[in-house]
């Protein structure tokens, strides 16, 4: 997929949350082998330096890869920023991000602006090639493009079939930016279950995950699964070969709860862990 500052990234990544040490190296290098190459980690998932390790590990070039890392809130002041993303280099043991995001906008501390200024101007020094957020509302938008005249290039935000987020999905595509989804699949593997995912499946002759991951991905977003399962890695990214109706993106979308976040995690109100 084409952002809008002109550079591509994979319509499937592996994420890493919760995958640390050197079970989760080989769980990485497994999914380098499956064929990942777009790697999402952060700085507060304390695994930088483990990603950074399965890659060189790999012994594939540097460039066949697309990583991306997050900034905590604890660094969002301008100069705590900069260095932020230097040490996540550093712990990666690379030149360059594909992609750098703010992890969260903790609006009530307002410093999200100029973190992403921070993010711009390590950019223009060639640290980063694209920059963007996770879990921003429209208004954190619109103030971030109005501030500094970039727009994100992506925001990667909850969306699964108990949350599709269809407002925040269709805000982010007003805009032109990409929407990756976190918890794709949801905690737990009740989304897994639904008859209509269920019946799906059978029909296509695919697993319950295909089909969820199948309908973000015809809705124009990027999913990020995360799994230490050999077998369901390599299913995870096998979801091209066929296609479902509108009827049935609907009828998937139908599942959406009022209260169907995973952790119930306001963007206005969470404040994210130190």
């Amino acid at each position: 997929m084409t952002m809008n500052d002109g550079y591509t990234i994979p319509e499937v990544q592996f994420g890493t949350y919760q995958i640390r040490g050197g079970a989760g190296l080989q769980q990485v290098m497994e999914a380098i082998k499956q064929g990942y190459r777009g790697l999402d980690t952060a700085t507060n998932y304390d695994n930088e330096g483990m990603v950074g390790e399965a890659i060189r590990r790999s012994g594939m070039p540097r460039a066949h890869f697309f990583v991306t890392s997050k900034l905590p809130g604890k660094y969002h002041q301008y100069d705590e920023a900069t260095m932020a993303i230097q040490e996540t280099l550093y712990r990666l043991g690379l030149d360059y991000l594909d992609l750098y995001l703010i992890h969260w906008p903790l609006p009530k501390r307002n410093h999200y602006v100029e973190a992403f200024q921070a993010m711009i101007d390590a950019q223009k020094r060639g640290l980063i090639r694209s920059i963007g957020v996770s879990n921003f509302e429209p208004e954190h938008l619109d103030r971030l493009i109005n501030e500094t005249g970039v727009t994100p290039a992506v925001n990667q935000i909850e969306v699964h079939p108990y949350w599709n987020n269809e407002r925040m999905v269709n805000e982010d595509q007003k805009r032109g930016i990409v929407t990756e989804a976190w918890s794709p699949l949801g905690r737990g593997s009740a989304a897994l279950k639904e008859p209509v995912i269920q019946d799906l499946a059978k029909k296509y002759d695919k697993n319950a995950a295909q089909i969820i991951l199948r309908w973000h991905s015809q809705r124009g977003v990027i999913p990020v699964p995360r799994s230490s399962n050999l077998v369901h890695q390599k299913s995870n990214k096998d979801i091209f070969d066929f296609k479902l109706t509108d009827q049935e993106i609907q009828a998937i979308n139908q599942l959406s709860k009022p209260d169907g976040r995973v952790d119930g995690q306001d963007p206005n109100e969470y404040e994210e862990f130190e």
